[in-house]
C-alpha cells in the first residue's frame, strides 16, 4: 500500500477526531456557562417574586425539645380566685371561670391594659403573653410562654377572655402547662432564610409578600393523653397579619386547627 495514502488516511482521521473532541468540549463548556447563568440564588428568586423580609439572624441558633403536662385545677386553685366564680369546681384541666365585676376595656384596646388585671388576678398570669384581639369572635387571647418563647396555639396552655357588647370583660377559660422539663440537649435549628425557602417552594409564601415579623417559640409536635413533646418553631408574620409556621428541626410547615397540629410534608 502506497504509505503517503496511509498517512493521508491518519491525518485526516485524527483531523475528525479533533474536531469531534473540540465540539464536545464546546458543548459541555457551553452547558457550564447556561447552567452559572440560570442557577440563580434563593435571595434572588424571592427579589424577583417581590418578596422582602425584616434582617435575619446570621449565626446559627441551638434549641431542644421539651416536655410538659396540662395542670389539673383543684379547688385549691379555685380558692385563690378573688372576685371570680368557677362554673365548676370539680378538677379539671380548663378553668372556667365568670367575673364578679366586668373589666371595661378602653375603645382602643391594647394589651398593656389588661396587664394589670392579668398579673393580680389570674393563676399564673405572669406566664402568659398576649396573641390576638378577635372583634368577629369577641375574644382577647393569651398564649403561655417558656423563658419568654410563646406556645403557640397550645390548647393546653392559653387564656380566652370573652368580651360582651359594652366592650367588658365578662368571663374567661384558662389552660396551664406545667412540669415543663427540656427533653433533649441543645442542637442547631434551621435557619430562617432555609425556613423561608421551604415556605416559598411549597407555595405558602405568595409573591409580593413581606415578612414583617420573625421569632422562635415552640409548637406541640407530639400530643399524648397526660404529656405532650414541645419542638421549636419559626414564625413568620406576613403583612402584619397571616402568621406561617415552621418547625424549626424538621423544617416542616406547620398549620394549626381547633383540635390539632397538622404538618404539610
Amino acid at each position: 500500500m502506497d504509505w503517503s495514502k496511509i498517512k493521508t488516511i491518519f491525518i485526516i482521521t485524527f483531523l475528525i477526531l479533533d474536531v469531534y473532541l473540540l465540539f464536545q468540549f464546546m458543548k459541555i463548556r457551553d452547558a457550564n456557562k447556561y447552567e452559572v447563568i440560570t442557577e440563580t440564588s434563593f435571595e434572588d428568586k424571592l427579589k424577583a417574586d417581590e418578596i422582602t423580609y425584616v434582617e435575619l439572624p446570621k449565626e446559627p441558633i441551638k434549641d431542644q425539645y421539651l416536655s410538659a403536662q396540662p395542670k389539673t385545677f383543684t379547688k385549691g386553685d379555685i380558692a385563690k380566685l378573688k372576685g371570680q366564680r368557677a362554673t365548676s369546681v370539680e378538677p379539671s384541666s380548663t378553668l372556667v371561670v365568670m367575673l364578679d365585676k366586668p373589666v371595661q376595656l378602653n375603645s382602643k384596646f391594647k394589651p398593656s391594659d389588661l396587664a394589670p388585671f392579668i398579673n393580680e388576678n389570674i393563676l399564673y398570669g405572669d406566664h402568659y403573653q398576649f396573641w390576638e384581639k378577635n372583634d368577629k369572635k369577641h375574644t382577647i387571647t393569651y398564649f403561655q410562654q417558656y423563658e419568654n418563647y410563646p406556645l403557640y396555639e397550645n390548647i393546653n396552655g392559653m387564656i380566652t377572655f370573652s368580651v360582651n357588647e359594652d366592650n367588658q370583660i365578662t368571663s374567661y377559660q384558662q389552660t396551664y402547662l406545667e412540669g415543663i422539663q427540656k427533653l433533649t440537649a441543645k442542637e442547631e435549628i434551621l435557619l430562617p432564610l432555609k425556613a423561608i425557602e421551604t415556605l416559598h417552594q411549597k407555595g405558602v409564601l405568595k409573591p409580593k409578600s413581606k415578612i414583617t415579623k420573625i421569632e422562635l417559640g415552640y409548637s406541640t409536635l407530639i400530643q399524648l393523653a397526660a404529656s405532650q413533646v414541645l419542638a421549636p418553631t419559626w414564625r413568620f408574620v406576613v403583612n402584619d397579619k397571616e402568621s406561617l409556621f415552621v418547625n424549626a428541626f424538621e423544617g416542616q410547615i406547620i398549620e394549626f386547627n381547633s383540635e390539632k397540629n397538622s404538618k404539610l410534608e
